[in-house]
């Protein structure tokens, strides 16, 4: 349950009953009378994947950090998903990674993690909002467009529709969690606001994904493989055990080069992946499906940070701002991110000022992340992109700390926790890291 401390105002409207909008959402109820959320979806009434989330079918990580925000959010949400059937594991110790064809050493990393399917993890943290007694859900109703003063300062409300019904859901705050396809950008230019500048990088990724029952176990209590895809080996896989006793594999490759829908295609995909790992472990395995493939031709970050005027009463959160490459796993953890972003302003006693709104979550919610999944997907020669010095040394760099974490615990853990966004990329360039980095990178002679 929420305690609502004196209101910031009476009424936020979220659009969209994403995990971005569950997570705002959850800190809005903290500092409004109601707060409701829109959705063309039933996201109370849904068993298996919404309409509006195509890629929910796909694996989906929740990164360490993004675990630790929901246990702050919803506390006691991870043993409930775990008493569920989710799988708990130790990000270190239970997964067996390759990183560039490299195997790091597999330690206890004090990172807690658990694995579900998309749908099963939003279903709680779903029924966990439902039990807040100011957020109400209005589904099955396609958002139209704002309403704001005659200046267009301030937005003061959504209009709404389901089926004839066309109303104005009036409101002191809106934020926008409707993904990647947010209309806002069109919406500020019809208001007479400047153009919301864009980044895309394309990569012309596609993935396919396939579930099994295991009939043996993975060894040594482990409950993932992660072949993560490079310049030298672009394609990758990641295999992890979910509830109900399944196990998932979701295979990925960039700039076309996209794992076959086939199953003789798919394992074959498998098969001519830098290690035979992943491959050898589904040979065992009972599939319960065919490979089914999603797209995802580029990467997006809308800048609003760079923006010197915005309406009052309306923000944006999480793929609405940016919207990664999710085989690094970032989006779900980069919402719950930038919901304690939208807490931090709430907390101090009034509506949010959009500007520095802005100016924090792209500083502390997008730039790490970001910086990170950049840096990796301009080492693909394919991949179009100013390869500036300073990206062409992170990259260099990183392949020292894989390399070094293949032989020593306290890289492999500092190399984990910047990957679990526990800590900034600048971690990895501790004194006491970076010695270590450049000891243990050396080749073998």
């Amino acid at each position: 349950m929420t305690t609502l401390r004196r209101p910031v105002g009476e009424h936020a409207v979220v659009l969209g009953g994403s995990m971005a909008g569950l997570f705002a959402a959850r800190v809005l109820a903290d500092s409004y009378t109601k707060v409701t959320v829109v959705d063309r979806d039933e996201p109370t009434q849904a068993v298996g994947v919404r309409r509006s989330i195509p890629q929910g079918r796909h694996l989906h990580a929740l990164q360490a950090r993004g675990l630790q925000i929901i246990e702050e959010l919803f506390p006691g949400t991870g043993d409930q998903l775990v008493t569920d059937g989710a799988v708990r594991s130790d990000v270190g110790l239970n997964t067996r990674w390759f990183l560039d064809g490299m195997r790091p050493l597999q330690i206890r990393a004090g990172l807690r993690a658990v694995a579900a399917s998309r749908p099963f993890l939003e279903r709680h943290v779903v029924a966990r909002v439902e039990e807040l007694p100011n957020v109400d859900f209005l589904e099955q109703y396609d958002i139209l467009g704002l309403t704001t003063t005659a200046d267009h300062r301030r937005v003061t409300g959504v209009r709404v529709q389901k089926g004839d019904d066309e109303h104005v859901l009036d409101a002191d705050l809106v934020v926008d969690a409707t993904g990647r396809g947010s209309r806002t950008p069109v919406w500020l230019e019809e208001f007479g606001y400047a153009r919301v500048e864009e980044t895309r990088t394309k990569i012309g990724l596609g993935y396919a994904t396939r579930h099994y029952r295991p009939r043996t176990p993975l060894p040594n209590e482990e409950t993932s493989i992660a072949v993560v895809a490079s310049s030298r080996s672009p394609r990758g896989a990641i295999l992890t055990l979910i509830e109900d006793g399944r196990m998932t594999v979701t295979a990925y490759g960039i700039l076309g080069d996209h794992p076959p829908a086939d199953p003789d295609g798919f394992d074959a995909f498998l098969k001519s992946l830098a290690v035979p790992d992943i491959f050898e472990a589904v040979q065992d395995a009972e599939p319960l499906d065919d490979p089914q493939t999603y797209r995802y031709p580029a990467t997006l970050r809308r800048h609003y940070e760079r923006l010197t005027r915005f309406p009052d009463g309306l923000l944006v959160t999480g793929d609405a701002v940016c919207s990664f490459n999710p085989t690094y796993a970032q989006g779900m953890t980069v919402a719950a991110l930038g919901a304690l972003t939208l807490r931090e302003h709430l907390g101090k006693g009034a509506a949010p000022r959009p500007v520095p709104y802005f100016q924090d979550y792209a500083r502390d919610v997008v730039a790490g992340p970001w910086e990170t999944m950049e840096t990796n997907d301009l080492s693909f020669p394919g991949v179009d992109g100013e390869r500036t010095l300073q990206v062409r040394i992170a990259h260099a760099y990183t392949g020292l700390v894989q390399r070094a974490a293949t032989r020593d615990a306290t890289v492999a853990k500092a190399f984990l926790r910047v990957f679990g966004l526990i800590d900034p990329p600048t971690a990895l360039l501790r004194p006491g890291t970076l010695l270590r980095v450049l000891r243990h990178s050396r080749p073998v002679l």
